[in-house]
């Protein structure tokens, strides 16, 4: 694959780069009357709804992604309030990317969200050094787009994500090669990017607090309270991340599940041990990169040869197979809506996101998920000590 060109024995340079509250960046770039402002970025019409995006000034008056609005608007009531341009800050992602190309083939955007990862591994003929390219990178993009993006440069995405969370709103971070686990070992644990929240609350409970702590504990001590994620999590907390930064256009890789039914199902009851050990496949391989779905695609193709698709997005983005399993419930009665046997069902996580932390209407909402997250976690645990056959749940096996 063009995602692995780098050569092995050749130190890697990743430069990430990130537009701080981008969304109010670009609106500002459309209105300049807002310099200097602050700015909240909310649906329209709905009180309720989450904040999507907050200048630096709103955010040191305690406004907060995802916060209701009528709550920001009490914490910041000089606030301008806009509604999201989603079409608008696609086009100035497009425009970010095609300046960051001319720098590497290998440039990684994020959604739409002022973020990018550049690897500029083996450049130094052409841009100098990993930093001058990284300096040059920020340049061409404040002098032709007015916008100026945080940066750093480090030996792999974490590390260079992480420096630049150290100096937002506005700044620069080299770290150097071999460095990685020292500029790590005296930072926070939630500076750390795809822990989610429960790891986070859980790692409260155990005191550990930064990072250089939770570094102490091998992967066997870590897999009592994180089970099959301690491995990930002790490569975390030590820098260490070998995941490559992906081509332009290259999606990132998806996950399946499939079933064949053999002589075929005739009724949904019949399908459902099949479901859940389809999401308990696509859940454990979440947990294990850190992941979580957002949306799940499910295809079924009839006994006399048709196919039919459905896809269904999953709020808050989730990688419990108990959730998961509902979704896939859903699908299935979306999709299956003839009277003909299943041969086979397939379902997919087409772009695994990272977790995020939802705030909850209602308290009951939340104590669902933390009694699912203990119970999923439990599972884990006893899978990771006993192997994967020593625990199954009950609706796995057939009626």
């Amino acid at each position: 694959m063009t995602a692995s060109i780098v050569c092995p024995d050749r130190q890697r340079a990743v430069v990430h780069l990130n537009i701080t509250d981008f969304a109010v960046a670009v609106e500002r770039l459309a209105d300049r009357g807002l310099e200097g402002r602050p700015v909240i970025v909310a649906p329209e019409g709905a009180a309720r709804a989450g904040v999507f995006d907050m200048s630096e000034e709103a955010y040191q008056a305690g406004v907060r992604k995802s916060m209701p609005l009528y709550r920001a608007r009490r914490m910041c009531r000089d606030a301008v309030v806009l509604p999201p341009h989603p079409e608008r800050y696609e086009r100035v992602m497009a425009e970010l990317f095609r300046e960051a190309l001319a720098f590497s083939p290998l440039v990684e955007p994020g959604q739409i969200d002022g973020h990018f990862f550049v690897d500029v591994t083996g450049t130094s003929r052409i841009f100098g050094p990993p930093v001058d390219a990284a300096r040059r990178m920020y340049r061409h993009i404040r002098h032709r787009l007015g916008l100026c993006p945080v940066w750093a440069v480090a030996e792999n995405k974490l590390v260079s994500k992480v420096a630049t969370r150290l100096v937002k709103p506005a700044g620069e971070y080299v770290v150097r090669p071999g460095e990685a686990r020292a500029f790590l070992s005296s930072l926070p644990v939630d500076l750390l990017p795809g822990l989610a929240s429960e790891d986070l609350a859980r790692l409260r409970e155990l005191n550990l607090q930064q990072i250089c702590q939770v570094a102490e504990l091998t992967a066997d001590e870590l897999a009592v309270p994180f089970g099959s994620r301690a491995g990930w999590i002790h490569a975390l907390v030590h820098g260490i991340d070998p995941s490559p930064v992906r081509p332009a256009g290259e999606k990132a890789a998806k996950i399946s599940a499939s079933h064949d039914f053999g002589v075929g199902a005739n009724d949904p009851a019949a399908a459902a041990p099949a479901m859940y050990r389809m999401a308990e496949k696509i859940g454990a391989e979440l947990r294990k990169r850190g992941k979580a779905a957002r949306s799940l695609a499910i295809a079924i193709d009839y006994a006399d040869g048709l196919r039919c698709f459905r896809q269904l997005g999953v709020q808050p983005p989730s990688g419990d197979d108990i959730t998961l399993f509902e979704v896939c419930r859903t699908l299935l009665d979306k999709a299956w809506m003839r009277r003909v046997r299943l041969r086979r069902v397939c379902v997919t996580c087409a772009r695994p996101v990272s977790p995020q932390i939802q705030m909850e209407l209602f308290s009951e909402n939340q104590a669902v998920r933390e009694k699912r997250d203990a119970v999923i976690h439990a599972v884990d645990r006893i899978r990771q000590r006993f192997g994967a056959g020593a625990v199954c749940m009950g609706r796995t096996m057939a009626p």
